[in-house]
């Protein structure tokens, strides 16, 4: 089973998702965060049983979904967890989750997935920013420093792996970073979409740690399986958290798409074997960009952690005059994710960057390198 080896590039542009139909027919797509894959069996028997029976009605709140991930959990990481509530998707239990915090300032990480800025400003709260260090992971005196500043009136939003740089900080990181929000009365938010991707010996859930009763988690097997386009997610609390979630309307769980939960369940529990199928090709895939970097882009650097599919390459070698992606994509017909978005407010990040997704065919990559190179060279 090779998933990310499978499909050819016609059928890759046959595709009518986001990742395929947003620029024009010649754009080599390597930016949102779709996978250029099939299926995994398990999920494609669930959508022929569903085909075939019309099961397409309302939602039932009858926890298979929590189930399945508290079984995935146990088995991958050793951990179980306990309050599980079915939101829509993962950024609107983040956004739920902000609200449960009740604090008027949150802290955030960038260059970080720009969607987080967004959800500070749609809880209506100010934004705070303590970005990662010279060496792309958390730092933690910045953090410090910015949990005494707003001792009592923050949240942490965190990303775990992060996006763009596909790290998921290890377990003395994030250890530090439950102690100090115990220490400054910081509740902590952390979005975990990506983390069935990422190594399951090193991932450590943050609920799993000391000192994160009042946290909240939101997870799904949206980016793991490629279900983007099947609405569910899970929002997790700690025990001390557990009562707010458990409060919430019942409003707040109608966004669930029964399809939805029904293929997140048959991923979680029979959808093993492909994703680590899938998790070998994204290594051989590492490899490869590595190699089509040195060959093509020898002046950019990279950040490409294991724990994802996302690399975030630094161009301003190259003095592109203008947001790197966008001046790829006209010249060279290659799309990247946009820099600027994912930028703090210390500048960090912004046009010289670019977010690439490389969970695609080897062929894909070496066509898109061969283009980036024509036009870098």
């Amino acid at each position: 089973m090779r998933p990310l080896r499978e499909l050819s590039l016609p059928e890759l542009r046959a595709r009518t998702s986001l990742k395929w139909s947003a620029y024009g027919p010649d754009v080599l797509p390597l930016w949102v965060a779709e996978m250029d894959a099939p299926l995994a069996p398990a999920v494609t028997r669930v959508l022929a049983d569903v085909a075939a029976s019309g099961d397409l009605g309302y939602p039932t709140d009858d926890g298979d979904l929590a189930a399945a991930f508290r079984a995935f959990a146990r088995g991958r990481w050793a951990w179980e967890p306990g309050v599980a509530l079915p939101v829509a998707d993962v950024m609107t239990g983040v956004v739920e989750a902000l609200r449960l915090t009740r604090r008027d300032v949150v802290i955030v990480t960038p260059p970080v997935y720009p969607p987080f800025f967004d959800a500070v400003d749609l809880v209506g709260a100010r934004r705070v920013d303590a970005p990662l260090g010279g060496d792309w992971l958390l730092d933690l005196e910045r953090l410090e420093a910015a949990f005494a500043a707003h001792a009592g009136r923050a949240t942490f939003l965190l990303c775990n792996p992060h996006n763009p740089t596909s790290i998921a900080p290890g377990r003395p990181e994030l250890l530090h970073v439950a102690e100090l929000a115990r220490r400054h009365e910081v509740r902590v938010v952390v979005d975990e979409i990506h983390a069935p991707l990422a190594d399951p010996v090193r991932f450590v859930p943050y609920l799993s740690l000391p000192g994160a009763e009042d946290a909240f988690v939101v997870t799904s097997a949206s980016k793991a399986w490629n279900l983007a386009g099947v609405k569910a997610a899970l929002l997790l609390a700690g025990a001390e958290a557990a009562p707010q979630v458990q409060d919430l309307p019942p409003l707040v769980a109608h966004g669930v798409s029964h399809l939805g939960s029904q293929v997140q369940v048959a991923a979680l529990t029979d959808g093993l074997e492909w994703l680590e199928a899938v998790r070998a090709d994204l290594a051989e895939n590492r490899r490869i960009v590595a190699d089509l970097l040195d060959q093509h882009l020898p002046r950019a650097s990279v950040v490409m952690g294991h724990d994802s599919y996302l690399a975030w390459l630094d161009l301003s070698a190259y003095g592109l005059g203008g947001e790197a992606a966008e001046v790829l994509r006209e010249r060279a017909g290659v799309a990247l994710g946009l820099g600027s978005p994912f930028r703090g407010g210390d500048g960090r990040g912004g046009p010289d960057f670019a977010r690439l997704n490389y969970a695609t065919t080897p062929e894909v990559l070496a066509a898109a390198f061969d283009r980036l190179g024509a036009v870098l060279s």
